[in-house]
């Protein structure tokens, strides 16, 4: 795995680096949140919030404009709202130094396995009145114009798309868009659903059953 480290501290970033290297993958180390933008080629993004040029939150936003990478914030930020935000900008999964590697590398095969292909049998076009989401593609489109979502919001949308009108348990999303067991806040998934709503222009296409989970519907009904 060809891994992107965004990291200014040497006394984090080599034992790191090195530690990765032990398990096989190339690590291509960098300091600047600007270094960061500019590096291409990296299947998996391990990104500092404390960078010296910019905050780590902005690369994230940033970085999500135009790539799909699986990112890991490393933080030794312990306050809520930042995790919220920063996977709310796109972040993948968000791990508190101090961390072993051991259990990042852990962390960095689960979101992995997240963000792989789909498997054939849902390489299709899914319909839902005027949304289109082309799940091989991971692209969504609503009424021919494209809707640019984090890599979360896209996967929960697709999952409620999966049976349109079907309310979908809270636990079954955490479950399938973030991991088994997930023990992140619980505000996470009401952060997606707003964001999610606000995209598409309409909050009545993500019902909310009240203390149940969420159903995909048409807004009106009309299907147009």
């Amino acid at each position: 795995m060809r891994v992107l480290l965004v990291e200014d501290d040497n006394s984090i970033a080599e034992p790191l680096a090195d530690g990765l290297a032990r398990y096989g993958m190339a690590v291509r180390r960098v300091g600047t949140g600007a270094e960061a933008l500019a590096a291409v080629g990296a299947e998996m993004i391990l990104l500092d919030l404390g960078l010296p040029d910019m905050d780590g939150l902005d690369v994230c936003r940033e970085l999500r404009r135009t790539s799909t990478v699986p990112l890991i914030m490393l933080t030794a930020r312990g306050d809520e709202a930042d995790r919220v935000l920063g996977l709310g900008l796109g972040a993948d999964d968000y791990m508190a130094k101090p961390f072993s590697v051991r259990e990042l590398v852990a962390r960095m095969h689960a979101v992995g396995r997240r963000a792989a292909p789909a498997s054939p049998v849902d390489d299709r076009v899914l319909s839902v009145g005027p949304l289109r989401i082309d799940r091989r593609a991971r692209q969504v489109h609503l009424r021919g114009a494209p809707v640019p979502l984090a890599p979360k919001e896209y996967d929960l949308l697709a999952l409620l798309a999966g049976d349109p009108g079907a309310v979908v348990d809270r636990r079954r999303i955490l479950e399938t868009v973030w991991e088994p067991n997930f023990f992140g806040r619980g505000k996470t998934l009401d952060f997606h659903v707003a964001s999610l709503r606000r995209k598409l222009g309409d909050p009545a296409w993500i019902e909310t059953r009240r203390g149940v989970g969420f159903r995909l519907v048409v807004p009106g009904g009309t299907g147009s």
